[in-house]
């Protein structure tokens, strides 16, 4: 009792205090003022500063409520956008990856243990001589496997942008059903593509470009396998399984930066034009056990890789144009 006084006399003193000080500066002045107006001024702005004071936990939990509905008034359609974006994207880089490598099997490390570079086989390797690597993982050329292909003289850019152009539905197949990769390049789709590209050569721009996708359309894929044997690879194992799309890659004097494919089979290309430099690094738990190397596949070669479990990059020589055909088997 006796404190609750004092403290009321120290707010009353206060009060007096505030009062004569906003009385001597402002009737210096204006002469029309009266004490009384002050005082009740002076309880108007104290009204005011106790509401949003943090003394009074009521007021404060009220103006928090009201900043958290504002918040979630504006913040959920961005929320809702977000979400459908991502669930909308075919490849959502920044999510995909992380969780695709945290679910990534853990690698044995008996593909590459010793390994300073992929194993280099004959054109004409036999299935006899080919079985013992065929599901092992390792990095393997086959070198000029491909150079008997039309594709290898007829497969081009201006080929590919008649056949896309001339079937109805091919180019949005792209876009709807297929997978459109653009890499380091600033193309969007593969309309785009063929709109800003005119051949085998640097945009007007003078940058470097270089792109892929998956051929799925039916017309497509036939208009393309018309131009190499299939099966593609006689040296396969007669029961492994084939993938029944096929992808293209191609551009000029660029490549895709270093990743991991999650795909479900092994990886082969057929390097069909120009030349392709490829660097491969083994996975994390792999670093020490194993070794990190470049190389290079030229017009004809076929590379067969298991891009799940090593991590690659590909780059374009300078002032070169390159176009492969890539397919998966298991």
């Amino acid at each position: 009792m006796v404190r609750s006084e004092t403290r009321t006399k120290e707010c009353d003193q206060l009060f007096l205090q505030k009062i004569s000080g906003l009385n001597s500066a402002i009737l210096r002045s204006r002469k029309d003022i009266l004490l009384d107006d002050l005082e009740e001024a002076y309880k108007k702005s104290i009204k005011v500063e106790s509401f949003f004071s943090f003394s009074d936990g009521k007021n404060v939990i009220f103006m928090y409520g009201v900043l958290l509905m504002v918040l979630l008034f504006v913040a959920t359609p961005a929320l809702v956008y977000l979400f459908e974006y991502i669930l909308s994207t075919r490849c959502f880089l920044g999510m995909g990856y992380l969780s695709w490598e945290i679910t990534r099997p853990i690698s044995n490390c008996r593909h590459c243990s010793g390994l300073q570079a992929p194993i280099i086989l004959p054109r004409n390797v036999t299935r006899d001589e080919f079985e013992p690597y065929a599901y092992s993982s390792q990095p393997i050329i086959v070198k000029g496997a491909a150079l008997h292909w039309d594709a290898v003289k007829n497969l081009n850019y201006s080929f590919l942008k008649d056949i896309y152009q001339r079937v109805p539905g091919a180019i949005d197949s792209v876009i709807e059903d297929c997978q459109f990769l653009h890499f380091k390049s600033n193309f969007v789709t593969l309309r785009e593509v063929f709109q800003r590209v005119r051949g085998e050569e640097p945009l007007d721009d003078g940058n470097e470009w270089y792109v892929g996708w998956n051929n799925c359309h039916p017309s497509i894929m036939k208009h393309i396998r018309k131009l190499y044997p299939y099966p593609p690879l006689p040296f396969l194992p007669e029961d492994a399984e084939l993938s029944p799309t096929d992808f293209v890659f191609l551009g000029y004097d660029q490549g895709a930066i270093m990743h991991i494919d999650y795909i479900p089979r092994l990886m082969w290309q057929a390097q069909l034009r120009g030349h392709k430099a490829w660097s491969l690094n083994p996975t994390p738990e792999c670093e020490n056990a194993c070794k990190s190397f470049s190389f290079e596949v030229e017009p004809g070669d076929i590379l067969l890789l298991d891009t799940r479990i090593w991590y690659h990059e590909t780059q374009i020589p300078k002032g070169e144009f390159s176009i492969a055909i890539q397919s998966e088997y298991g």
